[in-house]
């Protein structure tokens, strides 16, 4: 691995003398060929995420439970998370505002 400046400008095979980027995942193949584990998940981690996701998951297919509440890109949020706050007399401070 090589560390230096460069410009902003930047387009990979003029910075590294023809070489060129390498494919999504072939530098982690190269690695695991390797037996270096640095680009990698461990076991425990992959287990913790899916403990956190799997009830979320569940949740979204559970006909009982309320639809999830989907918004346009770039928007502050869905009304229901305005709704949310008003009922304890709260509401969101919005930064800059167009």
């Amino acid at each position: 691995m090589e560390m230096r400046s460069v410009d902003m400008d930047f387009h990979y095979r003029d910075s590294f003398n023809g070489t060129s980027l390498p494919e999504a995942y072939e530098r982690q193949l190269l690695e695991a060929i390797r037996g270096d584990a640095a680009l990698f998940t461990c076991s425990d981690g992959i287990e913790s995420a899916w403990r956190v996701i799997d009830p979320v998951l569940q949740g979204w297919t559970d006909q009982n439970n309320p639809q999830l509440v989907t918004y346009k890109r770039g928007a502050w949020g869905p009304a229901e998370a305005d709704q949310l706050l008003t009922r304890d007399g709260h509401q969101w401070r919005l930064g800059c505002v167009d």
